[in-house]
Order: structure tokens, then sequence, then C-alpha cells
């Protein structure tokens, strides 16, 4: 009796002390939400699913991809008004902007092919053929190459990104995920999710030049790299995980709780804020101390809100939603002012 009656004592004491303060923490589950709606801009088209997303902020343009209508839209973030929905994309998935070329590099399954759109005229300059199911996309501006992710063809695929020609092509072994560009390291880095790898590339000789076990995760697809912190971030589909990767020592720093099916990544720069959008509707929201990631809130969205991206100087979130209402949107979100 008397254990019980000093271990009630010390419950009830622990809950007097920690319970108001947990109350009033930012990171409580009552905490107010780290994303507010600023508009929901009705998109053209069917409420079909979306994918990746390209922003030039010195453009105000933002690209994305209808994947279900096969098209790709361009936003002028600053009038927020849809300058062009252009078809003839079946089942289009990554899209790159290239402001230096003056293109963006859409990656099209349903052809498989990646087809090049000149930014100014917004007229197809190229098809190039690509593999099984062309997907990520990354850009190496020393020597101007496009590195290509197909995914169930196991391959990068390699564009000299001023002649619009396919160049070569890379056995990863394995199903590829997302694909970036560091350019501290000056390499290319690829996500093998069948083998739960991150693969460098050194984009001069096209050649693998590092092979990285990614513990802890399972299914690792989506890739963000923080150059400035020598980070990198997986989301990992599998087992709803996000690993912190050390850039230096490749070694996984941290393995974290994301929303269920975690898949594309956006990083706020000016706020050191990662977002990481899920196949459930959540959008996990996290905070960077120096290399260390902290989880501040799940925050349910929407239905497949899988697809996100961020403004680091306006630290507006662009979500194009499925269906709301039946209809496809464009949600704009953004931070509550201090």
């Amino acid at each position: 009796m008397k254990t019980r009656t000093w271990a009630l004592l010390l419950l009830v004491a622990m809950v007097l002390l920690w319970g108001p303060r947990l109350a009033s923490s930012p990171r409580a589950e009552s905490a107010e939400p780290l994303l507010s709606r600023l508009i929901d801009l009705p998109l053209p088209g069917q409420p079909s699913r979306f994918d990746y997303q390209s922003l030039d902020p010195k453009a105000k343009r933002l690209y994305f991809s209808h994947m279900g209508d096969g098209e790709l839209l361009v936003l002028n973030t600053e009038t927020r008004e849809i300058v062009v929905h252009l078809p003839g994309f079946p089942r289009t998935t990554g899209v790159l902007v290239v402001p230096e070329l003056q293109k963006v590099f859409v990656s099209v399954p349903g052809n498989h092919e990646v087809a090049v759109v000149d930014t100014r005229t917004l007229k197809v300059l190229s098809r190039i053929p690509d593999g099984e199911f062309p997907d990520g996309l990354a850009y190496a501006p020393e020597i101007h190459k496009v590195f290509v992710s197909d995914e169930s063809g196991g391959k990068e695929t390699v564009i000299d990104g001023r002649t619009n020609e396919r160049v070569g092509s890379i056995d990863l072994g394995g199903e590829i995920g997302n694909t970036q560009y560091d350019p501290a390291s000056h390499l290319i880095f690829a996500n093998v999710q069948t083998t739960g790898e991150l693969v460098a590339i050194d984009p001069k000789s096209d050649r693998i030049v590092g092979r990285h076990a990614l513990k802890g995760g399972d299914g690792p697809h989506g890739l963000l790299i923080d150059a400035p912190k020598r980070l990198a971030f997986a989301a990992c589909e599998g087992n709803s995980k996000i690993l912190v990767v050390d850039m230096e020592t490749f070694e996984v720093r941290q393995v974290l709780p994301a929303g269920e099916g975690p898949d594309v990544l956006a990083l706020d720069t000016g706020l050191e804020r990662l977002y990481v959008a899920t196949e459930s509707g959540i959008v996990s929201i996290f905070q960077i101390h120096q290399r260390t990631l902290e989880k501040l809130q799940d925050l349910h969205v929407a239905p497949n809100a899988h697809t996100i991206s961020v403004d680091s100087d306006t630290h507006e979130v662009y979500l194009p939603l499925k269906s709301v209402g039946g209809r496809p949107v464009l949600r704009i979100m953004k931070p509550p002012s201090p």
C-alpha cells in the first residue's frame, strides 16, 4: 500500500509540475497551427493528382505538374494568377526550372520522355527520350547537365541542358527516388529506394563515386539537401520516417517520425524550417537548430497533400490539392506573424 501511495503522490507531483508547461508549450498537441491558409486558388482541369513543383523566385513564377491531367501549370506568384496550363505531358511528374538556361525540364512518364519548355515563350522546345518512368530532376550548373531519376528503370538519365540531348545513362542498381544537386560538393545525389542507399554521382564523369546506407529508413524516396549546413533530409515512404544525414560523414544523425507516406520536402531557408508533405494529407513541420532537426507539428491540410514548395522570401507555402469541394485548388499558406 505504501508503495502505491508514494507512486500516486509522485504522479500527482509530476502532473502539477509539468502539466502547465506542456499546455503552454508551442510543441503541445493543442498548439496553434504553424501554417494558416491565405487563399485557395481554383485550378483548371479535373480533380486529379498533382506532383512536383519548381519555383523561380526572381521571375515570380511557380511551375507545377498536374499529373492526372497531363498538364504543366505556371503561376505568377505575385498576382496569384495562372499564366498558362500546357497540355501534352501525360502522367507528368518532375518539374525543374533552370533560369540560366531559360528552360523548364518536365518528366513525362506517359511518353517515356523529358520535355523541355522555353520560359519566355512557354513553348515546347524538345522532347528527349527517357526510360521507363522519368521522375525527379536535378541540374549541375558547372557542366550544364540535367540528371533525371528513371524510378522504375533503376537508372539516372543524363541530359545536356544546352543542346537538349541525352548524353548518358547511369545504372544505380535499384528503384530510384528523388535526385538532388549538392552545390557544396558539386555532386549529384539520388535515393535508391530498394537498396536503402544515398548514391553520389560525379557529374563530370557520370560515374558513381559513393554509396551510403540510409540506416533507419524504409523506402527512401524524397530528398532535399541543405548545403550550407551540410545536411540531407530523406523521406522514407515505407516507415514514414525522416532521416537527417550528415553530408560530411554520411552517417544518419537522426530518425524522426513524419505523417504517413512522406513524399515531397521543401525548405524555407529564411526561417530554417523544413516542410514534409505526405500522402495522408499531413504536412510535418520541423525546425532546424544548427545541425539538428526538431519536430514541431503534424498539420492536417487536405487529402493527398503530398506535394509542396515554399518561397523563402515571402515564406508562402504552395500546396496543389487534388480535390477541395470536388475541384482542384492551389492552397497558399503562411506561418502566422510573430
